[in-house]
């Protein structure tokens, strides 16, 4: 493993568990980040943000094993969506569980992303818990796609910022956003 990458993974492991926020690269573009399942933290990125904390924010997850720990009879649709997805996919579960109740929109629902890209697989399947990913943004105003697109703000306001990808120009897009119902419906949210 890249020594970068993997100092960056040790830092932001010190830091989530002590309930901080970090700065990073996603699969899909810049996030703020922080321990899904600590409302104190959660709370501290809507304020971040500038953003109600009735707009819920998406959680990664490094594995696909582990959405059953976080979501309530997970439609079997589920799993063949997410091995078939050949970009990014959010989607939103009814009957989320485990995580901080202020993380949680209307009927339970949580969005949820099983990551593929190795540095978020790596840190969440080391930190073994999901970790909220939002775009590194106020509310309102354009996520950042890079990270020099960031502002001073956001930077400012997280105790952790990820070198690696840093210097990284490739401008990439948010995921899709599928909702999928108990019942089986499937909703296309966001190309």
């Amino acid at each position: 493993m890249d020594i970068i990458m993997d100092e960056d993974i040790k830092n932001c492991i010190d830091t989530l568990n002590r309930g901080g926020l970090i700065l990073y690269p996603t699969d899909t573009i810049w996030g703020i980040g922080c321990d899904a399942t600590n409302a104190d933290a959660v709370k501290r990125v809507y304020d971040l943000k500038r953003r109600e904390d009735s707009k819920a924010m998406l959680v990664l997850l490094g594995n696909v094993n582990c959405l059953d720990r976080y979501v309530r009879d997970v439609p079997e649709i589920a799993y063949e969506l997410i091995d078939v997805a050949v970009s990014p996919l959010t989607i939103i579960y009814d009957n989320g569980y485990n995580l901080a109740p202020n993380l949680l929109g209307e009927q339970n629902s949580v969005g949820i992303r099983v990551t593929n890209e190795k540095f978020t697989q790596m840190l969440c399947k080391r930190f073994r818990r999901p970790i909220v990913s939002t775009s590194a943004n106020i509310s309102g105003k354009p996520s950042a796609a890079t990270f020099k697109d960031i502002s001073h703000e956001i930077i400012e306001g997280v105790d952790y910022v990820v070198n690696y990808r840093k210097d990284d120009n490739e401008k990439r897009k948010a995921s899709s956003i599928i909702k999928l119902g108990a019942d089986g419906s499937i909703k296309i949210l966001r190309k």
